[in-house]
């Protein structure tokens, strides 16, 4: 049976709905349903068809690593079982399962904390120009993909839907959230970072870079919130592909961003629309990105 996309969801009895660029989330009053719809969002642009099977993916991935790392900070994660979550879900169990997370209520805060453990994307092009990543000074004669030193921490504006997150100094992150709270988000983000690269290279997967986000929960908590290590908020590679030097195949969306950079996207709304053969192999890319990582299939 061929998988139904879902790239909208619609449950009116479950109270406010607010829409970001890949999750729908319902607030349930004293906690909230985040609902991973099958959208694709690069380059911040939500591109008009769904890929089969990604929503679920990201559900099921961000659940490895929540449980993989809550040792190391608390997360917002109940459950990701339809049957736990409040009664009024029932109706929509099908449409829920797998790719819904039941969470705890928090304020989340607007910085992005991006972790770079190889020089790639937007970093690669930065310290081309310059020698510099994010402000960070990197040694001289690095190469495109090469593994950095140390990893390191270079924080993010989260903007809306449609418009470009910004990277910013640790100073202006300092600003914005406070200078104690500004140091242990950066440690959290580099400790985290470094135990699922050592995991997930045991199996077989690089993960180039990511990004994470923290929230305050009502207990005035610092806690970890929204998508975890997943091939919408990271790189991942196959580390028996690696070549420094030149980019990576990988098992995230890179290769819907190559395909529009080859048909010259000018990386504003809206989006154009995909070939079928894209669609379908990035749906692939992601199956077998949970597959190595969790050990879980779909299909």
């Amino acid at each position: 049976m061929q998988e139904r996309i879902i790239n909208d969801t619609h449950f009116r009895e479950l109270g406010p709905l607010r829409r970001g660029k890949v999750r729908d989330i319902y607030d349930l009053h004293d906690s909230l349903l985040i609902v991973a719809t099958d959208r694709l969002s690069a380059f911040d642009v939500v591109m008009p068809q769904g890929i089969p099977f990604k929503g679920k993916v990201l559900t099921q991935i961000s659940e490895f690593w929540f449980r993989h790392t809550a040792d190391l900070v608390e997360n917002h994660l109940r459950s990701t079982v339809v049957y736990d979550f409040p009664s009024a879900c029932k109706p929509y169990w099908d449409d829920l399962a797998d790719r819904s997370m039941w969470v705890r209520k928090a304020r989340a805060l607007p910085v992005e904390c991006v972790v770079r453990g190889y020089l790639a994307g937007s970093g690669w092009l930065e310290y081309r120009e310059s020698g510099l990543v994010c402000g960070i000074t990197l040694p001289s004669g690095l190469g495109e993909s090469s593994k950095l030193a140390e990893p390191i921490f270079t924080p993010a504006t989260k903007e809306e839907v449609g418009t470009h997150d910004e990277n910013i100094s640790f100073n202006r992150m300092v600003e914005i959230v406070g200078k104690e709270r500004a140091e242990r988000m950066r440690e959290l983000s580099l400790e985290i970072y470094r135990r699922a690269a050592l995991i997930a290279e045991e199996k077989g997967i690089i993960i180039a870079d990511t990004k994470m986000e923290f929230g305050i929960d009502e207990g005035g908590e610092l806690i970890l919130i929204d998508e975890l290590l997943t091939p919408d908020s990271s790189r991942f590679w196959p580390k028996n592909l690696y070549r420094e030097g030149r980019s990576q195949p990988s098992f995230d969306k890179q290769f819907v961003r190559d395909y529009l950079l080859s048909v010259n996207f000018n990386k504003k709304p809206p989006g154009p629309r995909l070939p079928e053969d894209v669609v379908l192999k990035t749906s692939a890319l992601y199956l077998e990105a949970l597959k190595i990582l969790a050990g879980k299939t779909l299909v």
